[in-house]
C-alpha cells in the first residue's frame, strides 16, 4: 500500500510545475512586450531556469496543435494536462483508500 505522503508530494511537484508554466507564460508576455529585459542577468536567468522546465514538454504540444491566429496555446494545453494529473493523483488516492 502506498503512503498518503508520496501522493501529496506528488501533488505538491503538479502544482509547483503548473505555477512554473504559468510563470513562464507571463514572462514571455514581458520579454515580448519589452517590459523587462533579458540582457538583465536575473531576469535572463529566471528565464533560463524556467524554459529549461517547461520546454521539454511544450515541444511535443507544439508539435500536434499549431499556433491558432498567432496565439501558442500550448502552455493551455500543458495546463488543463497537469490538472488532468493532479484529479488521477487525487482520484487513485480516494481509490486505494489512503
Amino acid at each position: 500500500m502506498i503512503p498518503l505522503p508520496v501522493f501529496s508530494l506528488i501533488d505538491a511537484i503538479l502544482s509547483i510545475y503548473s505555477l512554473i508554466v504559468f510563470v513562464a507564460v507571463i514572462m514571455s508576455w514581458l520579454i515580448s512586450f519589452n517590459v523587462i529585459n533579458r540582457h538583465n542577468q536575473f531576469v535572463d536567468m529566471i528565464w533560463r531556469f524556467v524554459t529549461g522546465l517547461t520546454e521539454p514538454a511544450l515541444k511535443p504540444i507544439r508539435k500536434v496543435i499549431p499556433y491558432i491566429g498567432g496565439i501558442d496555446i500550448s502552455p493551455l494545453v500543458l495546463l488543463l494536462l497537469v490538472y488532468f494529473l493532479r484529479e488521477m493523483n487525487r482520484w487513485i488516492a480516494l481509490r486505494i483508500g489512503v
